[in-house]
């Protein structure tokens, strides 16, 4: 055999990267019409997320915010692409065994799939359509690639085991290169192509035309007019639902069938039963003014954002289960296999916590829950918040875990009094005199009393708080500063309804959320 040059040896990684990326389009695309979690990339990166350890998941979230999923699967997918160019090189001299790296490859794809909470026999097909591909592609470049040996030669010539289309000398000819790169080109454009269908073709559907929601039966008020407008840069008083946070671990949102959705309620009680989306929204309804955080949130973060929600109040639905006594904990179930815990109270209480259909006057978008989630007002997301519910399970702590408490969060996700300062910018520079400074501060179930902000440690100056949208809802507030020339920092603090001053103390989001007074720097000049 003749010496392999540095331009072959990319042909064999190219050959082996082009059937991995042909392999798991292929197998995005069969995932879309079987389950698309399924999909090769989805499942691997869904199986990373749950093995990460707490603290580099809660590095990604602050390194990356909401990109953190696009990041993960781009990592999956390296590391994918890395394996296959190694596949290749093997193929040069072993291409028996190539072929078997893909399969195993393929495997590892099909096991993550068929190990998740809600998986069916059927998840394995995507990593199997996946391996076919990536075999026959595989082959199929080999067979181009000048210079590569043929699968059989004969015994009985004295030719070069090199491919016709090579030189003698090893260096492929022109024509040979030519064949090669179209067929190289081909497998690109149609994985290309194939995972755009699949991706297509897996996207959260749009809400059914058929889905239409009474009015509730307990309205909330007209909320007042906010800041908006009136303090450039401060956040929105209402939140769109398109700009809503979302913060979960869900890599490809669960396409729930509103037809054959169902409620669930057991566990420990006296009579469960079960409710379709139909039978659940014609129960009386509440509409409530509520703003959600999640407990990943730094000091001054943004994942936190406040609507008006409209559902089922859960103390009505746990009311007609009958829960039995020792209960301490509704242990709820997504579609997609999350699982997160409540604590009772929370649920049973006069805090109006409710499964919840509608958010900003329109049935819940398919991110943010479609068709049904748990909205728990004075709780962090992680522990009252489940999206795409179908399933409430009345169990105790030490019956039953959910994902967050296994990795060790804290159980009762309690929302911390904060302040956030929107404006000015931090680290921009502005000239002299007056600049309004405004943001939102917000202590669900508790309300906000008063926001105050310190200029360079100096008094505490007493800003002029917003409209009041409900102890459940963040609130607004500014303060005039008359800015002099230097380098200054601004620090603001909250007190909540009881007389309770936000405490100073600086704490990380794990495990029961971020506390400390946020701080910028502004320059004046």
């Amino acid at each position: 055999m003749q010496p392999t040059t540095k331009t072959q040896r990319l042909g064999y990684a190219v050959c082996g990267l082009l059937a991995a990326l042909t392999g798991m389009a292929v197998g995005h695309l069969v995932a879309a019409f079987v389950d698309p979690a399924s999909s090769p990339v989805l499942a691997v990166g869904s199986t990373v997320i749950d093995a990460t350890p707490t603290p580099v998941k809660e590095w990604a979230v602050r390194s990356f915010g909401t990109a953190d999923k696009a990041v993960l699967l781009s990592s999956v997918a390296v590391v994918t692409a890395l394996a296959a160019m190694a596949i290749g090189l093997v193929a040069r001299r072993r291409q028996g065994l190539a072929g078997v790296l893909v399969v195993a490859l393929a495997a590892l794809a099909g096991l993550a799939a068929i190990l998740r909470p809600t998986a069916s026999p059927a998840d394995v097909i995507p990593a199997f359509a996946a391996a076919v591909v990536g075999i026959g592609v595989l082959n199929g470049l080999l067979r181009l690639l000048p210079g590569h040996p043929p699968a059989t030669t004969s015994t009985h010539d004295h030719e070069s085991p090199l491919d016709h289309s090579a030189q003698a000398d090893g260096v492929p000819s022109t024509t040979g290169r030519r064949t090669f790169l179209v067929g190289a080109a081909g497998a690109t454009v149609g994985a290309a192509a194939v995972g755009a269908l699949g991706q297509r073709l897996a996207a959260a559907p749009t809400l059914p035309a058929s889905v239409s929601l009474p009015a509730p039966a307990s309205a909330a008020p007209a909320l007042p007019t906010g800041l908006d407008g009136k303090v450039k840069g401060i956040t929105k008083f209402v939140t769109d639902p398109k700009d809503f946070y979302r913060v979960d671990t869900a890599l490809v949102i669960p396409r729930v069938d509103v037809a054959s959705w169902k409620l669930e309620i057991g566990g420990e009680v006296e009579r469960p039963f079960s409710l379709t989306f139909d039978e659940l929204v014609k129960m009386p309804m509440v509409e409530r003014d509520i703003t959600l955080n999640c407990v990943s949130n730094e000091v001054g973060g943004p994942y936190i954002s406040s609507t008006r929600w409209q559902g089922v109040l859960v103390r009505d639905l746990l009311k007609r289960a009958g829960v039995k006594q020792g209960v301490d904990q509704i242990f709820s179930e997504s579609t997609d296999g999350m699982t997160i815990s409540t604590p009772i109270e929370a649920l049973t209480d006069d805090r109006d916590a409710m499964v919840a259909v509608a958010m900003g006057g329109q049935p819940l978008p398919a991110r943010h829950g479609f068709p049904a989630r748990l909205v728990t007002p004075g709780l962090y997301g992680f522990v009252g918040a489940t999206k795409w519910l179908t399933k409430l399970t009345a169990t105790t702590y030490a019956k039953d875990k959910a994902y967050w408490t296994q990795r060790d969060w804290a159980t009762d996700g309690r929302v911390k009094t904060q302040a956030r300062i929107d404006t000015p910018r931090g680290l921009a520079t502005y000239a002299p005199g007056t600049i309004v400074v405004g943001g939102v501060a917000w202590a669900q179930g508790r309300g906000i009393e008063e926001v105050e902000v310190q200029v360079d440690k100096g008094p505490w100056q007493k800003a002029t708080l917003g409209p009041d949208g409900g102890t459940d809802y963040w609130r607004q507030w500014y303060w005039a500063w008359d800015a002099k020339s230097g380098r200054h920092d601004i620090t603001v603090r909250a007190t909540d309804g009881t007389g309770t001053v936000q405490t100073a103390e600086r704490a990380d989001p794990f495990p029961g959320g971020a506390s400390g007074y946020h701080s910028i720097v502004v320059i004046v000049s």
